[in-house]
């Protein structure tokens, strides 16, 4: 007994762990890749170290993303599937914000493909494609606070702002040193920026921030009863329970 829920709870620090590098290294990446477009690299020795950084940071950002998704559905605390992982919104488990992620995961593995394939693609058609990382950004961010159980804690809450500051730095740059001969368009992608990122803060401080969030994120009730159970008989105890099943 003791070492299954040991081992359930290596598999939820796992999962949480690799979430949370998986969004660092997606950061990571995009300010580089916004860097690259820009190019802020000076000489070319700078040059080629900011292009093998990203492709580092890209690569390691699906390996975690990889660990990530499998440690959530080996675990089985919670009623995810594989399919649940890149078919959007059709998890019995916070089907909305769980759909994000999957979402973000299906953004991820074009963007790999059409770079592994890029020379036998044509380039417009590459191009589009990653311009959806753009979007996948906010929807892995939007997934991790919706998901995540532990968006309270506050070096999470600290890991979260400063990728939130990353991001918002390097667009604003991007905008600013992009459209320098297109007003209305540096205008409008300024004011879509911004109404997502006040979006964004707004939903996380009403939303997840505040105390009841997981019913009202779509948690099955048998999960919220069993964890209930589980954290007061503990408490009673000095155990996690005689089911073996670990509060989150």
């Amino acid at each position: 007994m003791t070492a299954a829920v040991t081992d359930s709870q290596a598999l939820w620090y796992l999962t949480r762990g690799s979430g949370l590098v998986a969004l660092v290294l997606l950061t990571v990446s995009m300010v580089l890749g916004i860097a690259q477009l820009e190019r802020w690299s000076g000489p070319t020795g700078q040059r080629f170290v900011v292009t093998h950084l990203h492709r580092n940071a890209s690569l390691l950002a699906v390996v975690f993303l990889g660990v990530h998704v499998a440690s959530s559905v080996v675990d089985g605390f919670a009623p995810i599937r594989w399919l649940d992982a890149v078919v959007p919104w059709r998890s019995a488990y916070r089907p909305v914000w769980l759909g994000l992620g999957a979402l973000a995961l299906d953004l991820v593995v074009a963007l790999v493909l059409t770079s592994l394939l890029r020379v036998r693609i044509p380039h417009r058609a590459w191009r589009l494609v990653h311009w959806s990382a753009y979007l996948c950004w906010p929807l892995a961010f939007v997934h991790g606070l919706g998901t995540g159980t532990d968006g309270r804690v506050g070096w999470v809450q600290l890991v979260d702002a400063v990728c939130l500051a990353a991001m918002v730095l390097a667009l604003a740059w991007r905008i600013g040193a992009g459209w320098q001969r297109n007003p209305s368009a540096r205008t409008a992608a300024t004011a879509a920026a911004a109404a997502v990122l006040l979006a964004i803060v707004a939903w996380a401080y009403a939303g997840p921030l505040q105390a009841g969030w997981a019913r009202r994120a779509g948690t099955p009730s048998s999960l919220l009863t069993g964890a209930t159970a589980a954290s007061a008989d503990g408490a009673t105890t000095g155990t996690t329970g005689t089911t073996g099943t670990v509060p989150r």
